[in-house]
């Protein structure tokens, strides 16, 4: 197979795997400047303390949406033209359970630091949430996105970066789709964008009969050989799901996603009129995952000029907890891809905030430019993502795939 392109390689610790980054021009920053718009916990030894994070910088908000409370937590707040990352987790999990390994991430604080960061949590979800009263008619798929603008408008954000997972990424591509000036660019993990045939609606009532809702609803987030192994991990979420998260609430957010319909979207030129996501993309799956299907088939339907397709070896269902480093280093990327990080401090020496070393090999790599007028605070970036080719299957697909 050919590839067209260049090689970029992942650092975790001192080095990762080779991978190709698709869609990134060279960036020219001013070697002074760590960033180029305006300067401005603890890690988790285990999966028994994925709780255990005090969040002392985070504040909380409900916040009122046309559809009801929304519970999201926040740290810091708007930094000149950048946008806030908001984050949305799957089902069966809140902001905690499904991002504190990744967000407390040592890498990936020193880029969060950059950046307002907004947790949301799906309603009745998050820790300690009340039961909904009998007769409560939880938000559908569509409307969950349609709360998301209340968000933004109650932080005055004016855009934003959205990392999702599962139902969350759903939820996030289906906003994009609705409001696509509020969103600059997308991670979505495990994003399946079809809905359930009647074959798979009729299974999943089946198992709901022959499985408590924890076990049925950890049949979504890891691979069998995952559930066989019945790893530290998959113990301690079946543990959290059980005990953290209010079952009634839980069960209705899982019967509305099991609910959700197709995602509208189809490559560009395929069909008349057809949608995609204007923004970039990052689709994301462990090579061991049950959405794995579910991911490769979104690829098949987003615009190939401006996704990437990631995928992570030797992880699971849940990537963002097992690879946080690999993740972490290709959000760095993502980031770079869309002019927005420049340096970033290296642990590993003393001389401060220095080019990091992948923005080295990124520069020295590309023959085109960004104009200094990028750099600037105050008008909106423009995503250079850009096209790379590969030969498979007797077609080419722009889109680039990379294994790490």
């Amino acid at each position: 197979m050919k590839v067209l392109g260049h090689r970029l390689q992942l650092l975790t610790g001192l080095l990762l795997h080779d991978m190709t980054m698709a869609g990134l021009q060279e960036l020219r920053f001013p070697e002074e400047k760590p960033l180029l718009r305006g300067q401005d916990v603890t890690e988790l030894d285990n999966p028994d303390t994925l709780l255990s994070v005090v969040d002392t910088d985070w504040k909380e908000h409900d916040i009122e949406t046309p559809y009801g409370l929304l519970h999201v937590v926040i740290r810091g707040s708007p930094k000149g033209n950048r946008p806030a990352i908001l984050t949305y987790h799957d089902v069966g999990l809140n902001h905690k359970l499904c991002f504190n390994t990744f967000f407390n991430f040592e890498d990936m604080q020193e880029i969060t630091k950059h950046f307002v960061v907004c947790h949301v949590d799906a309603p009745g979800q998050q820790v300690g949430a009340s039961q909904f009263p009998q007769g409560y008619q939880f938000p559908s798929m569509e409307q969950l996105a349609a709360m998301l603008p209340s968000v933004v408008q109650h932080f005055g954000f004016k855009y934003v970066i959205g990392i999702g997972v599962g139902a969350g990424a759903y939820v996030l591509a289906k906003f994009a789709l609705i409001f696509p000036d509020l969103v600059e660019g997308l991670v979505l993990m495990n994003i399946d964008p079809n809905g359930k045939g009647w074959i798979d609606w009729a299974a999943t009532k089946l198992s709901g009969l022959t499985s408590t809702l924890p076990d049925t609803v950890l049949s979504h987030l890891f691979s069998q050989e995952e559930l066989v192994s019945n790893t530290e991990l998959v113990q301690s979420y079946r543990q959290q799901i059980s005990n953290v998260v209010n079952q009634a609430n839980l069960q209705l957010f899982w019967n509305m996603y099991n609910s959700r319909r197709d995602l509208d979207i189809n490559r560009p030129g395929t069909v008349p009129n057809a949608k995609t996501l204007r923004c970039p993309v990052m689709l994301v799956v462990g090579d061991n995952a049950p959405a794995e299907d579910g991911v490769v088939e979104c690829n098949s339907k987003l615009d190939p000029t401006t996704t990437t397709f990631l995928k992570m070896a030797d992880s699971g269902g849940l990537p963002q907890v097992t690879q946080p480093g690999k993740l972490t280093e290709a959000f760095k990327y993502f980031l770079q891809g869309m002019g927005y990080i420049a340096h970033l401090k290296d642990r590993r020496l003393s001389g401060g905030a220095v080019p990091s070393a992948s923005m080295t090999r990124l520069a020295r790599s590309r023959t085109a430019s960004l104009t200094s007028a990028s750099s600037v605070d105050g008008s909106r970036p423009q995503p250079c993502t850009h096209s790379e080719s590969h030969e498979g299957m007797g077609q080419v697909n722009h889109t680039m795939e990379v294994s790490c």
